[in-house]
């Protein structure tokens, strides 16, 4: 006779994920199967050295500085390190940058290459099939589905990022920013603007 749905172990997890990762970390802390110590240096790194937060520093102070921006285009990897960004998964990035004429967007059609220091954790939609495919073959309907609706005139290109070229997007720098700092400006970049699915928030 099948065992009823409820009798499987996993429905004794906490539905919420945070929840179901917390339990799933105690029992193997108590198992032995992981150093408690590991695990918190692990989520340091991702809360507090990587993330959205560095490609949005990067961003702005692309906004801000023509000068840094010119060297983000040419080599982003030795402009990312005058501020002290790099990391494994973060070599080899190029930056391609959105204009009146170009949006672009990323996707790994092969598996889910990303530049981790940079954006952090890759978001599951992100490593899903559904994206993957449909990012190449209608990429504008993609976009809709992300609530981003561009203009007639602008183009849309996809980047296929692979284990060799990581791409970031550097979103166009929103409209009444004029004299803002870098600081200021970081606030506005959103992760997905980064990946190409979504906009930079507006300066309102």
């Amino acid at each position: 006779m099948p065992h009823d749905h409820h009798d499987h172990p996993h429905s004794l997890l906490p539905s919420d994920p945070a929840l179901r990762v917390k339990a799933l970390e105690t029992l193997l802390v108590r198992k032995g199967l992981v150093d408690p110590a590991a695990v918190e240096a692990i989520l340091d790194t991702y809360e507090t050295k990587v993330g959205p937060h560095l490609g949005a520093r990067v961003v702005a102070r692309a906004w801000a500085e023509p000068a840094f921006r010119t060297r983000l285009l040419a080599d982003a990897n030795a402009a990312m390190a005058e501020l002290g960004i790099s990391g494994r998964q973060g070599e080899h990035v190029v930056v391609v940058e959105n204009t009146p004429r170009t949006h672009n967007m990323v996707v790994c059609t092969l598996c889910s290459c990303y530049p981790w220091p940079l954006l952090g954790i890759p978001p599951a939609w992100y490593k899903s099939d559904a994206y993957r495919s449909r990012a190449v073959r209608e990429p504008r309907r993609v976009l809709t589905d992300f609530g981003v609706t561009l203009p007639e005139g602008q183009s849309v290109r996809v980047w296929d990022s692979s284990a060799e070229v990581r791409y970031l997007v550097l979103p166009m720098r929103p409209e009444d920013t004029g004299g803002w700092s870098a600081e200021r400006l970081q606030a506005l970049v959103t992760r997905d603007s980064m990946i190409g699915t979504g906009l930079p928030r507006p300066a309102a």
